[in-house]
């Protein structure tokens, strides 16, 4: 069983900069993939940033050049550094982990960017 923990979400101002944060409970040296996922409001939930296990890091159109995720493995964590943040970021920001064939969600941080 993998528990995740996110933390780092707020209230910023557009134009500013969050970094959110995933714990994971265990190693996550043999996670097959991390990433972050969003869900605005009324909307399906939406991959953000993934990073699989010895692959490339790819991204949502809408965030390129603006997020960038990142794995620390020694603190067993997960990251996003989101910049030039825009109202349309605003979310419920989830971490995913996919390891043995299972999907673990975090409980999720809230993120929003005022106008």
């Amino acid at each position: 069983q993998v528990q995740l923990a996110e933390s780092g979400g707020g209230l910023v101002q557009a134009g500013g900069s969050l970094r959110l944060s995933c714990a994971a409970s265990v190693s996550i040296l043999s996670f097959n993939n991390m990433a972050w996922y969003r869900q605005a409001p009324g909307k399906q939930r939406e991959m953000v940033a993934r990073m699989p296990r010895g692959g490339i890091t790819n991204y949502a159109d809408s965030v390129k050049g603006r997020f960038t995720i990142s794995r620390d493995n020694v603190k067993k964590s997960l990251y996003l550094q989101m910049n030039s943040l825009k109202p349309e970021d605003t979310a419920v920001y989830y971490c995913n982990v996919q390891v043995g064939g299972l999907v673990y969600w975090g409980q999720g941080t809230q993120v929003t960017v005022s106008s």
